[in-house]
């Protein structure tokens, strides 16, 4: 049976106890990570990917046609629209890309492929996507570099990432969830005043017809 032994050589900073240790492995296993797709494409239609994604996030995609039915590498067209509809990326006639940029607004990005009218393949193109947000999107081997991290340092760096990426994530929802309350809240406002002139211009209405009926009697002498 092997016994776990402290060295006395090492500082009590560096020492993790198993609590925290499981609660990192925990943390880093729910991190944000990379999406792998596959997408079944005709010989004719269209196919589209999409992520609803908050502003000021990197998003990076590696596409790639991996085969066809009947054994060939076909060429595709890919094409990717912000919630505006934006071009932010647009080629044809490629078996392979990339695309990357930094979200502009809050909302839907569309990601589209569709088989090139010029190829002679038969059967479905396969197209493999590796679409990557956020803190999943980061070059963590330059960091490691650059900050000369390595080992638990570069794992703790990758938590720290994950963390703000979740926290950033918690503050998007709250602004969210505080315009949907100001709409409801804008709505039911009007709604009630809506009700209230609905209930006033009745009255209104009844009393007229109170004082027609009324008036209509009295010449006609029947009260």
């Amino acid at each position: 049976m092997l016994e776990m032994k402290r060295d006395s050589n090492v500082p009590k900073a560096m020492m993790i106890s198993p609590s925290l240790f499981f609660i990192l492995l925990w943390a880093l296993s729910t991190a944000p990570v990379g999406d792998a797709i596959w997408l079944n494409l005709p010989k004719t239609g269209t196919k589209c990917v999409s992520e609803e994604i908050h502003s000021n996030v990197v998003v990076l995609a590696d596409y790639v046609v991996v085969s066809v039915d009947d054994g060939q590498t076909a060429p595709v067209a890919v094409k990717v629209t912000s919630p505006y509809g934006n071009d932010l990326h647009h080629r044809e006639n490629v078996t392979y890309g990339r695309f990357a940029f930094t979200t502009e607004e809050a909302g839907n990005y569309l990601a589209c492929f569709w088989s090139d009218n010029h190829t002679s393949a038969t059967g479905e193109i396969v197209v493999n996507i590796d679409w990557k947000t956020g803190i999943a999107a980061k070059d963590w081997e330059s960091v490691a570099r650059k900050e000369k991290l390595e080992g638990v340092e570069l794992e703790l760096r990758k938590l720290e990432g994950a963390v703000e990426a979740i926290h950033e994530n918690l503050l998007y929802l709250k602004s969210r969830e505080a315009e949907m309350r100001s709409t409801s809240e804008t709505t039911n406002a009007r709604v009630a005043w809506f009700s209230i002139m609905s209930l006033g211009t009745c009255i209104v209405v009844s009393g007229l017809q109170v004082w027609y009926l009324k008036r209509f009697f009295q010449k006609k002498k029947l009260i």
